[in-house]
C-alpha cells in the first residue's frame, strides 16, 4: 500500500465531463490506445468537472506569461484495465531492457524489477478504498508545448522510470541544457501549484486535485474523489 492510499475516501459524486481539445494540445494518436490498452468505449481525455475548470484556469495563465504555449495532455482519466494493461507493459518493457528473460527470473529479481515499476505506476487495484490515481478522474500527466506546437524538452520522456523523472532532479545543476530542464519543470509547477493541484512525488508530469494523492500532498484528512465505475 502506498502512504496516500491510507486517506479515506468521501466521494462527492462530481461528473466525469470530456476535455475541451480545443483548448489544449493532446498526445495524437493516444500513446496508450496506440498500445492497444483496452480503453472500449471510454475515452482518456475525461476529468471530474472542478480538476478540468483549474485545468482550464492554468491554460489561461499559460497564456498571460506565454503566449501561444499550451498545456499538452499526455494522458489523464484512465479505467482500471488500462492501468493494470499499462502496468504489465512497463514491466515487460523494463524486461526487454535489460535482456532479461521473464522464464528465468529469481524470485528475488523480479521482485525488485515490480518494485522499480511500481515507484512510478499505481497497482491497479478494484478496491474502492484504493483506486488508481488516474481511474477517479482527478489526475492528468501533462507537459508543456511552445508557439510552435513542439513539445518541450523536460529532461525525460513522460513515463520513463529513472531518477531523473522526478521533479526537482535537475534542482542543482549547472550546465545550460539543465538549467533549461530544472525552469522549465519549474514554470510547469508553478502554474499547476498555483491553480490548487499537487504533484507526484517522482514523476514531474503528473499533477492531481481532490484524489488521495493531492490529499496526501496537502496535508487533508479527506479525498473526494474515488473511482469512476
Amino acid at each position: 500500500m502506498k502512504p496516500y492510499q491510507k486517506i479515506p475516501i468521501v466521494e462527492c459524486g462530481e461528473p466525469l465531463v470530456s476535455i475541451p481539445v480545443e483548448r489544449f494540445a493532446i498526445a495524437s494518436p493516444h500513446p496508450y490506445q496506440k498500445l492497444g490498452a483496452p480503453y472500449g468505449e471510454r475515452s482518456p481525455y475525461y476529468l471530474r468537472q472542478s480538476v478540468l475548470n483549474s485545468l482550464l484556469e492554468v491554460q489561461s495563465n499559460l497564456e498571460l506569461h506565454r503566449p501561444r504555449w499550451r498545456i499538452q495532455i499526455f494522458d489523464a482519466y484512465r479505467p482500471v484495465s488500462v492501468q493494470e494493461f499499462m502496468v504489465e507493459y512497463t514491466f515487460a518493457e523494463l524486461l526487454q531492457t535489460q535482456g532479461l528473460n521473464p522464464d528465468r527470473l529469481t524470485d528475488a529479481r523480479r521482485q525488485e524489477i515490480w518494485e522499480r515499476v511500481y515507484q512510478f505506476w499505481a497497482p491497479p487495484s478494484l478496491d474502492p478504498a484504493t483506486p488508481p490515481p488516474h481511474s477517479t478522474g482527478a489526475a492528468v500527466d501533462i507537459t508543456l508545448v511552445d508557439e510552435t506546437g513542439q513539445a518541450l524538452d523536460m529532461g525525460t520522456a513522460i513515463d520513463e522510470i529513472s531518477p531523473a523523472s522526478h521533479p526537482d532532479y535537475f534542482a542543482n545543476v549547472t550546465s545550460p541544457l539543465e538549467r533549461q530542464y530544472r525552469d522549465r519543470r519549474q514554470l510547469l509547477q508553478d502554474i499547476m501549484f498555483a491553480a490548487g493541484f499537487g504533484q507526484h512525488p517522482n514523476e514531474w508530469w503528473h499533477f492531481c486535485l481532490g484524489d488521495q494523492m493531492w490529499a496526501w500532498l496537502s496535508d487533508r484528512d479527506v479525498a473526494r474523489y474515488g473511482r469512476v465505475v
